[in-house]
């Protein structure tokens, strides 16, 4: 249940306490001044019974405590204790400095409450009002993934039928209490007795004991009807039994592809990325426009990526009600299916642009394929002596119609020289037709125009977005097990890379650099008297990554040029050095420094510069 009203208003102190210690520009400051967190409650409220019930803790606090965690990538624990010190936690949480914490069961109670289609529905609205700002445009859409890695131990054959066994069996025993009492006994005893045999005996006891326990399993479940959706036991005995048939056939068909591979994370799967990993993929759209992440999707790892695209596509316009107008991919979209589908007049439209793929083609003396022409019912092929044929196969993957000639018709062809090098003794000549040859067609013509140069240099924006995921969210690898989980951790993820996308609007923070260099700085020494300055046009701790390793001492960088000055405040006094001649942005007397020096972006690529750490000793002369 919940109440009518959470907000408490701050105290004079409270507010003279954020207003001193949480500076106007703090991205926690502009994204709780930019974002409508009530909206995001208003969309989860039918999570929470009108009437019954004790009262909730307040779940617009609870979607801003995730949105924390990833946004700094913090565990449940982490999140708590940094929102009991954090000045700037408590204001973007509305907390007072005398207001309680909720505890660390909390958050993943809270977690289970919204779901996976809970969390998608605060992640649209997070798009919606970025809409309603006219931030998201619909011109184009960026498409790429990343791969996750499932946090689970890869156990061998025998272990993922014995930990397969413990789950169903676990999960039966609110319902069997002494059938699984003796299955547990049998499960001991089968243990000791086969612990000196050879590891398919092993496997093989296992398996046949598993299968016993399913057979009653099964007679259990049709005793207890139908699914029961709100019965968490019901949920988690059933799973258990699904996965228990799963094992049990890969079991019988060892050959078969998309194996399950752990009974923790039963929806991980085996793919490539590069080089094989086990997990899932991390796979969203872009708007190229404001660099808002518009829809992601978490499949395993064996998923086709790039069918993907038409889910996310669709998933988008259906919650929105726009009309995407284009498309950019990777060149694993260039696969005519997919094309076909995603330009579908009567479907999503799309205008693709994907690097076309350059496949061996004939070149030579003879007629190719090309030269030959297909009827529109796709049945006759005209040859260029005006031969007619319909004896045609499927080819290759089911892509493909090989047409082939009569002998007789090619024999007295006058043709013949120009069309093959010898006549085979069986047949006439071969001729493959592509289903899609209009769409690979259509993409290597697009390919050659300026419009699509222009888009392709926009596409990087996209893998810069899951590079930033990866590193600053935790996005490399799950941190919670099973499908449903990943996504809501993946849409929160989304969220907070959300926040912190690199445009100056008003939603977002503001650039985080300077035009000049930005000088972070610390001293590695212990030296004396390092006062508790602010950086000088530099971003927070929160903002800029590279100021992490910086103290408080304060920097500025006085020439752009091959001359620098810097200044740091040392207690009350403040010493400079100036004309060394370097190529960072600044050189400060005293001990060692250790400094973080962030390059502007270059003119020529826009592309933002890693940081670069510089030790700086002690110039001979400085006083």
């Amino acid at each position: 249940m919940l109440k009518s009203s959470y907000y408490i208003e701050p105290s004079e102190i409270d507010q003279l306490v954020f207003e001193k210690l949480v500076p106007e520009d703090h991205l926690l400051r502009r994204a709780k001044a930019a974002l409508d967190f009530q909206a995001f409650g208003e969309r989860i409220k039918d999570r929470y019974h009108p009437r019954m019930g004790r009262p909730a803790e307040d779940p617009v606090r609870m979607i801003k405590l995730g949105f924390l965690q990833f946004l700094y990538n913090l565990s449940d624990r982490e999140v708590l204790k940094g929102a009991q010190v954090n000045m700037a936690y408590r204001y973007f949480l509305d907390l007072s400095l005398d207001s309680p914490l909720p505890t660390v069961g909390l958050l993943s109670q809270f977690r289970l409450r919204l779901g996976e289609t809970g969390y998608r529905a605060v992640f649209e609205e997070l798009i919606a009002q970025a809409r309603a700002k006219g931030l998201v445009k619909d011109r184009l859409r960026l498409k790429d993934a990343t791969h996750v890695i499932a946090n689970i131990a890869i156990p061998s054959a025998i272990q993922l039928v014995a930990q397969t066994r413990t789950r169903l069996l676990r999960s039966a025993k609110s319902y069997a209490k002494e059938q699984v009492t003796y299955e547990e006994e049998q499960a001991a005893h089968i243990r000791r007795w086969t612990d000196d045999l050879k590891d398919e005996a092993r496997l093989l006891a296992r398996v046949e004991h598993l299968r016993q326990i399913v057979a009653w399993a099964d007679e259990l479940q049709q005793r207890l009807g139908g699914p029961a959706p709100k019965d968490l036991k019901r949920q988690r005995f059933d799973g258990a039994l699904a996965l228990a048939h799963r094992i049990l056939d890969q079991n019988d068909h060892p050959d078969q592809k998309g194996k399950t591979l752990s009974a923790h994370d039963p929806d991980a799967r085996t793919g490539k990325h590069g080089d094989f990993y086990d997990g899932y993929q991390l796979d969203i759209s872009l708007d190229a426009d404001s660099e808002l992440i518009t829809q992601l999707d978490t499949p395993p790892a064996n998923q086709d990526e790039a069918a993907n695209a038409e889910n996310l596509i669709q998933r988008e316009e259906q919650a929105h009600g726009n009309d995407v107008a284009a498309l950019s991919m990777d060149a694993i979209g260039f696969r005519g299916q997919l094309l076909r589908t995603l330009q579908d007049p009567q479907g999503l439209g799309l205008t693709v642009y994907v690097p076309p793929q350059e496949w061996a083609s004939y070149q030579g003396p003879f007629f190719t394929p090309e030269d030959f022409h297909l009827e529109e019912d796709g049945s006759l092929l005209v040859c260029p002596a005006e031969e007619e044929t319909r004896t045609r196969y499927r080819h290759g993957n089911n892509t493909a119609w090989q047409f082939e000639f009569k002998r007789n018709q090619c024999k007295t062809c006058p043709l013949l020289k120009r069309c093959m090098a010898k006549l085979p003794t069986g047949h006439g000549r071969k001729v493959i037709k592509n289903d899609y040859a209009a769409e690979y067609r259509a993409a290597r013509e697009l390919a050659q125009t300026p419009a699509y140069a222009q888009v392709r240099q926009e596409h990087p924006k996209v893998e810069r977005k899951l590079a930033e995921i990866v590193r600053f969210h935790g996005g490399r690898r799950t941190r919670y097990r099973g499908a449903w989980r990943v996504a809501t951790s993946a849409a929160v993820a989304a969220n907070a890379a959300s926040a912190l996308r690199p445009t100056g609007s008003s939603m977002t923070p503001k650039k985080a650099l300077p035009a000049s260099w930005a000088i972070a700085a610390s001293r590695a020494s212990s030296s004396p008297g390092v006062g508790g300055g602010a950086f000088s046009g530099a971003a927070t701790p929160a903002d800029q990554p590279a100021a992490k390793i910086a103290s408080r001492a304060a920097f500025s960088a006085a020439t752009p040029a091959n001359t620098a000055s810097a200044s740091m405040a040392t207690g009350s006094s403040t010493r400079s050095c100036s004309g060394v001649s370097s190529g960072a942005a600044g050189l400060s007397c005293g001990n060692a420094l250790m400094m973080a020096v962030t390059q502007p972006p270059s003119s020529s690529s826009g592309k933002r510069r890693l940081p670069v750490l510089l030790t700086v000793h002690r110039p001979a002369g400085c006083g």
